[in-house]
């Protein structure tokens, strides 16, 4: 079976696919604002490795929201694996899981603390934001 969409149409759809400003980004921001850290955060700071989404500094955290599809997430969207073109798509996740090891491993070297938020996670907002609360180190900075 072949694309349900001309080649043209798959290139619009595919350049919908943002990498900056999603859904899941958007969510963890206004639970960074509700835990009172609202102005405390950087977005995508590109002289740190991996260009994190959200970085606090004075925290040392970067913080990195994954598509569970993207990034081989072992949820129920993540490990689904597409039916069409199968060993480009498994390829592409896992080099994609390559970089993001890579990515932690020199943030670390660095001195930051590196925390992934998945997709999937945000559904549970008390579980997120808990997390959240104990890679800051407190639930409300002054």
């Amino acid at each position: 079976m072949s694309d349900v969409f001309t080649p043209e149409q798959r290139s619009a759809v595919m350049r919908r696919v943002k990498a900056q400003g999603s859904a899941a980004e958007l969510a963890l921001r206004r639970l960074l604002r509700a835990l009172g850290w609202g102005r405390r955060y950087r977005l995508n700071r590109r002289d740190l490795p991996g260009t994190p989404d959200l970085v606090v500094p004075s925290a040392r955290l970067a913080v990195f929201v994954h598509g569970c599809f993207w990034h081989g997430h072992d949820c129920r969207r993540g490990a689904r694996p597409p039916k069409q073109n199968a060993d480009y798509w498994a390829v592409k996740i896992a080099r994609n899981r390559a970089r993001d090891a890579q990515v932690r491993a020199k943030l670390v070297a660095q001195g930051w603390r590196p925390l992934v938020v998945w997709e999937c996670e945000l559904k549970d907002t008390a579980a997120t934001t808990a997390r959240l609360e104990a890679a800051l180190g407190r639930s409300r900075r002054a």
